[in-house]
């Protein structure tokens, strides 16, 4: 199971990463520019934020011992409330934006 999570999180990763490039290098500056980079750097964001939180827990239990949650808990809340909650509704924000410029541009442009 937990190479199931490996590989979906180097996917989401790697995928986050594609989209950013894909943004900078090939998109026209405007709107549809900033929500691709929106949505790429939140895909890339979210298994990155959730590894800071993971790691962070995991420093403190063992330096400090299992009581040690209120020690480091702002830092660790921080980077799990975005790899928990910024992160997916930037990538929400980002894809739903993208595919509406997308959809909303006239055909010619499309060429």
């Amino acid at each position: 199971m937990d190479w199931v999570f490996l590989l979906v999180t180097v996917a989401l990763f790697l995928v986050g990463v594609a989209l950013v490039i894909f943004a900078i290098k090939r998109i026209e500056k405007g709107l549809l520019r900033n929500f691709l980079l929106t949505a790429g750097a939140s895909l890339t964001g979210l298994p990155v934020f959730a590894l800071i939180h993971n790691l962070l827990y995991g420093l403190a239990i063992y330096s400090f011992g299992e009581e040690s949650w209120g020690l480091t808990g702002k830092e660790e809340i921080f980077f799990f409330l975005l790899a928990t909650v910024v992160c997916p509704l930037g990538f929400l924000v980002g894809t739903i934006c993208s595919a509406v410029l997308v959809l909303k541009r006239s055909p010619d442009k499309h060429e």
